[in-house]
C-alpha cells in the first residue's frame, strides 16, 4: 500500500508539537472549466517543534495521534 504524502507551507506553529500545514491543489471548476486553487489545512505532528511559520514541509499520513492529527512532518524542505 502506498503511503500518502503532501507538500505544503506551515501557516501556524502556535501549538506544542503540532503545526498546521496548508496544501494547495489545482482543480478544474466543474461548470466554468477554469483552473481554481483549492487549499486544505492539515494539523501535523512536529515532535521537536522545529518548524517555523512559512517553512515548506513534506507531511506523511500516519496513525491517529489525537482527535484531529493524522499527519506527521517527514522533512523540512525550505
Amino acid at each position: 500500500m502506498a503511503v500518502k504524502e503532501r507538500v505544503g507551507v506551515v501557516i501556524s506553529n502556535k501549538m506544542q508539537k503540532t503545526v498546521v500545514v496548508a496544501v494547495e491543489n489545482l482543480a478544474i471548476h466543474p461548470k466554468y472549466g477554469k483552473v481554481v486553487a483549492r487549499t486544505k489545512h492539515y494539523p501535523a505532528h512536529d515532535e521537536e517543534n522545529t518548524c517555523q511559520q512559512g517553512d515548506r514541509v513534506r507531511i506523511q499520513e500516519t496513525r491517529p495521534l489525537s482527535r484531529t492529527k493524522r499527519w506527521a512532518i517527514v522533512e523540512i524542505l525550505k
